[in-house]
């Protein structure tokens, strides 16, 4: 999974999640690397574990042949407090790490594989990701 070396702060303050006054993405939103890629629809915040099923699909997929570019990293803590703890003292304890994904945004890229097969293999990492997502191919 993926997550920092080494961060500068162990809990981030909350933020907001409205799309409306988010906009859309205005970095990472072109396919750069790869032929194809996969360009999320909404807002929503990918954990480390979801962008490492959806990895692990889309390269089982493309095979030895294709090369797959991941093109967001989680870096934003997640926390959460122990089951059952009452309400108060303090924040709970980081438990992992996400991104927080805007609307256009790039996710991965598929290069070196025929366009059934990169258009197949993004299909399937997008059923993994909590945002609804669109195969694109470089303009």
């Amino acid at each position: 999974m993926l997550f920092p070396n080494k961060v500068k702060h162990r809990k981030w303050q909350t933020g907001r999640k409205h799309v409306d006054k988010r906009g859309v993405a205005s970095r990472g939103n072109t396919v750069s690397f790869g032929a194809y890629g996969l360009k999320a629809m909404s807002q929503a915040r990918v954990t480390s574990n979801q962008i490492e099923a959806a990895r692990k699909v889309i390269k089982r997929t493309v095979g030895k042949t294709g090369r797959v570019y991941i093109r967001i990293f989680p870096d934003r803590p997640i926390t959460r407090k122990a089951a059952e703890v009452g309400m108060g003292k303090g924040k709970g304890a980081p438990v992992g790490f996400c991104f927080d994904v805007q609307p256009g945004r790039i996710m991965f890229e598929v290069a070196g594989v025929s366009e059934e097969i990169a258009r197949e293999a993004l299909r399937k990492g997008g059923t993994k990701m909590p945002t609804k997502t669109k195969v694109v191919a470089r303009v």
